[in-house]
């Protein structure tokens, strides 16, 4: 986002009144000094995607993309940059000269950095178990995540096995080889139990059935329950973990640091992480 065009940039999906990325990157923007920058916000569902990007000028530096555009972005954008496509999913797009549309995936850094934040040891590779509850589009990221952090067994705990081609794909093309177990057996319960790292990324509903199974448990602090949601934080599953004994990072951290990589690539400077942090607090307190 350079001093004299590319100023514009702003969030994309549907519905997207709910998003807080307006919060994060305006925070940021003032603290870079960039008082022009603009950021929106665009409701925007699947089938509008590709002639909203037509639309777009030279003052355009990029976009975020929330549900349900992260895997229609694939097939609208001129280049797709090899994480993105590995996960199966564009959650950014970034907008060159000459008009050419890059998509990018700054969900898994974000993971990436919120484990790194939430986790009280390092993950040591092979030897730490790292259990990814769900199997869409994020999930497909949390995979991508532990494999940077050395996890590469991971243990996929989904309701159907069938349906769990998105992760499955995404584990192929990184060299990451997860073990699919249907969530309510018995093993994934006892996975449950064991795991280091978890990180669930299924919504509240699905974190309400989930969380009688802990309140049966003894958890260790060292075990750690990362939640992507942050709408409604806390849900039951991350509530009862925390009850239970083991440790929670928030929801936001992965909204977060997935903003604060997002800021750099559209303006080209450091994110001023705790000014965001900051910023985003102060929402998530005002709603």
């Amino acid at each position: 986002m350079s001093d004299r065009t590319h100023r514009h940039a702003a969030v994309l999906g549907h519905p997207v009144a709910h998003s807080l990325s307006p919060v994060l990157h305006r925070a940021a923007y003032h603290a870079l000094g960039l008082p022009d920058s603009q950021y929106g916000l665009h409701d925007v569902d699947e089938p509008e995607l590709e002639a909203f990007l037509t639309t777009l000028g030279p003052e355009w530096a990029g976009l975020s993309l929330t549900m349900p555009l992260k895997q229609v972005a694939l097939r609208c954008v001129d280049v797709v940059e090899p994480l993105a496509e590995a996960v199966g999913a564009v959650n950014t797009v970034l907008l060159q000269p000459g008009g050419l549309k890059v998509g990018a995936n700054t969900d898994v850094y974000g993971l990436v950095q919120a484990l790194r934040e939430a986790t009280p040891r390092p993950a040591s590779g092979g030897h730490t178990l790292g259990v990814i509850v769900g199997g869409g589009a994020t999930a497909a990221s949390a995979v991508a995540a532990l494999g940077e952090l050395g996890v590469h067994r991971p243990r996929v705990l989904v309701r159907s096995i069938g349906r769990a081609g998105t992760v499955l794909r995404a584990a192929a093309s990184m060299g990451v080889e997860p073990e699919l177990v249907t969530l309510g057996s018995d093993r994934a319960t006892g996975l449950l139990r064991e795991a280091e790292i978890v990180i669930s990324t299924v919504p509240g509903g699905a974190s309400a059935t989930l969380a009688p199974l802990v309140a049966e448990m003894s958890l260790d602090p060292a075990q750690v329950l990362v939640d992507v949601v942050y709408e409604g934080w806390p849900t039951p599953l991350p509530t009862q973990w925390l009850a239970s004994g083991g440790s929670v990072a928030p929801g936001y951290l992965m909204l977060l640091h997935q903003a604060c990589e997002q800021v750099r690539l559209f303006t080209g400077r450091q994110a001023p992480v705790e000014v965001m942090r900051a910023a985003l607090l102060a929402a998530i307190a005002g709603s």
